[in-house]
């Protein structure tokens, strides 16, 4: 994909068709976290029949992992949707995540560790999607200014392709997307992470937080 492409443009233009042939389809939406999900939930609950998936064996902490998931439970428990939404958990598998990011270890944040930790969740996705007919997959990613959304396209497209499945181009950063996921976690007192998952990003996150405090005394 081209760096000019216009994601949100693209998603609104599929969305105006959805919504003109007065379909309802089934979306496997790959979810990272509740704040995350909250924006993005809200944004296309009246357009599809959305299924969450938390698949992340990016979190190599089993403890975070778990109270990621408990917080998209009580996420769907208090969000008023459209739409009825189902959530499945994927396989724990952080093993798969290290086995990738073996040799890759000294990787910076936002490096080639982390666009093949997008493929590896990425493809998972798809595979469900093509196995149990989804009209469509995409994932929450994007929301986030951290995440890069031309990766993410060029990932998903080219999965797609790869299985003959549909992938929902997206940019939920767009339209204060991520601003609108702060103000939601904040309605629904959400546990927002202050780190990927990855015990490389649980790193990154320690060592800036002892610069700062470095930098106070």
């Amino acid at each position: 994909m081209k760096d000019n492409v216009n994601f949100q443009q693209k998603l609104d233009e599929k969305l105006a068709e959805i919504n003109k042939e007065n379909q309802c389809p089934a979306l496997l939406l790959h979810v990272c976290c509740a704040p995350c999900s909250s924006y993005v939930l809200e944004y296309l609950s009246s357009y599809f029949k959305i299924t969450l998936f938390f698949y992340n064996p990016n979190i190599t902490r089993k403890e975070e992992f778990d109270k990621r998931w408990l917080e998209l439970e009580r996420l769907l428990q208090e969000l008023p949707l459209e739409n009825p939404v189902k959530l499945e958990m994927g396989a724990y598998q952080p093993e798969l995540f290290l086995a990738m990011a073996k040799g890759l270890e000294q990787e910076p944040e936002k490096g080639r560790r982390c666009y093949l930790c997008y493929e590896q969740r990425l493809r998972e996705t798809a595979i469900k999607c093509k196995a149990e007919g989804y009209d469509y997959f995409t994932t929450t990613l994007s929301v986030s200014p951290y995440k890069n959304a031309q990766w993410l396209n060029e990932i998903g497209k080219r999965l797609a392709d790869e299985y003959q499945v549909n992938y929902l181009v997206s940019d939920f950063k767009k339209k204060n997307g991520y601003q609108r996921s702060i103000a939601l976690s904040e309605i629904y007192h959400l546990y927002r992470q202050d780190y990927c998952g990855c015990q490389y990003s649980k790193a990154e996150r320690d060592r800036r937080k002892a610069e700062k405090q470095e930098e106070e005394k």
